[in-house]
């Protein structure tokens, strides 16, 4: 070994001596913590604004994002303190190391990158991907993690939406659409029906009134049986109550039509 290689070993070695190593962990720490504080902070204002909890759930995960990103490089080079000349030399070699080894780590920061920017969905859609739908709760430096209807955590490597396809619900917004559909005998009063149908969507505490609540009729078959199809289309006033306001349609319109011994009434295939 030659006195320059030498040199670049000793140089090497010398970058992470215990003082700068425990330096930099600390500064690591403090840094989760500064975005910890940026979390509750967000928390505080979504609940002081909730007409305003996506958009403040947005800024909240790029500010996180870009925090991390800038923070480690800053903190690294400032506190490590690299020469230039063992960054040209080691540079080659570490970045086909660190390729073959962290390759998806990688793909998926870069997809993180993608997603904040391009946009196909936001924290706070609601989304289906996969077969598992739910809300996009973060989206981080390595994984998405979407609070399925029945409270599981799932976590998806960010490369994962880039080849694949994902349906957003609501695009950014606070309402978005709920479709239900009511099946009857195929005798009824198909006027009256629809506007019962109207009055317990219209008066529901949980339907977003600035948007239009549409009803479609037509003639369906379940198993086997002649039936008419109402298909309900409203829009939630928040993603977060899609359950309560279907919920609240059905109980109602279940009591209504109890009361009447026609038409026969019954309801499924909830959207």
């Amino acid at each position: 070994m030659d006195n320059s290689q030498f040199d670049q070993v000793s140089q090497f070695f010398n970058l992470f001596d215990i003082e700068k190593v425990a330096l930099f962990l600390m500064s690591l720490f403090v840094l989760v913590g500064i975005v910890k504080i940026i979390n509750y902070v967000a928390g505080l204002v979504e609940r002081a604004f909730p007409s305003r909890r996506l958009l403040v759930s947005q800024l909240e995960t790029i500010i996180s994002f870009f925090t991390y990103i800038f923070g480690i490089n800053i903190l690294f080079f400032a506190i490590i303190r690299p020469p230039r000349e063992l960054l040209l030399a080691a540079g080659g070699s570490l970045a086909v190391a660190v390729g073959l080894s962290m390759k998806d780590l990688v793909a998926s920061i870069i997809a993180g990158l993608i997603l904040i920017f391009d946009r196909p969905f936001q924290v706070g859609d609601r989304v289906s991907f996969n077969g598992t739908y739910g809300e996009i709760k973060s989206i981080g430096l390595r994984a998405v993690r979407l609070l399925t209807l029945d409270d599981s955590l799932v976590t998806i490597p960010n490369n994962k939406f880039i080849n694949e396809s994902v349906s957003s619900g609501n695009a950014g917004e606070l309402d978005m659409m709920i479709v239900v559909n009511f099946y009857f005998d195929l005798d009824i009063d198909v006027e009256a029906t629809t506007q019962r149908l109207r009055d317990v969507i219209s008066t529901s505490r949980f339907v977003y009134l600035k948007k239009p609540i549409i009803l479609n009729v037509k003639e369906d078959l379940v198993l086997g049986r002649p039936v008419m199809m109402i298909t309900g289309k409203c829009y939630v006033l928040d993603v977060k109550y899609e359950k309560a306001l279907e919920t609240d349609i059905y109980t109602r319109a279940n009591k209504i039509f109890k009361s009447n011994p026609r038409p026969t009434f019954a309801i499924h295939n909830v959207q």
